[in-house]
């Protein structure tokens, strides 16, 4: 596996979510929230240029975002990347829930906790069906795996 996958540093998706609403809350507004977020994008490992391709975008985001997969040890590792800083961040965020989780884990933890911590109605419209899109594909892959 290479080093662009991320290695998920909470022990489920459950606890990736309660994390993250935990550290979202810490701030007033969503001014700060997002350099919050735009900060978790800058901390992604490196996404390799080769697939900064069609083959592996994400359709649907306003964006352009870029994600692979690969399965190791039962396990389903995400790697992903975007051409904009907020967007990272979703990515970040997206990725910590769910990378290095179990297909049927992935499966189980349904995508609405962006709309529960209030991110997706944050956002502009495109760019709320863009983390939607993302999450989509990353459903898609533990369906597929």
């Amino acid at each position: 596996m290479t080093e662009a996958f991320v290695v998920p540093e909470d022990d489920t998706a459950r606890t990736a979510i309660d994390e993250i609403a935990a550290e979202l809350a810490m701030f007033d507004d969503w001014m700060d929230r997002y350099q919050y977020i735009i900060e978790l994008g800058r901390k992604l490992p490196e996404f390799p240029l080769a697939w900064q391709n069609e083959a592996h975008r994400v359709p649907g985001c306003q964006s352009q975002v870029w994600l692979e997969a690969e399965m190791q040890d039962g396990r389903l590792y995400f790697a992903g990347a975007s051409d904009a800083a907020i967007v990272s961040g979703l990515v970040a965020l997206l990725l910590r829930v769910y990378s290095g989780r179990t297909p049927h884990e992935i499966q189980e933890t349904d995508p609405v906790f962006l709309h529960e911590l209030g991110l997706v109605k944050a956002l502009s419209t495109n760019r709320g069906n863009g983390v939607d899109a993302m999450a989509r594909a990353i459903m898609a892959r533990a369906a597929a795996a």
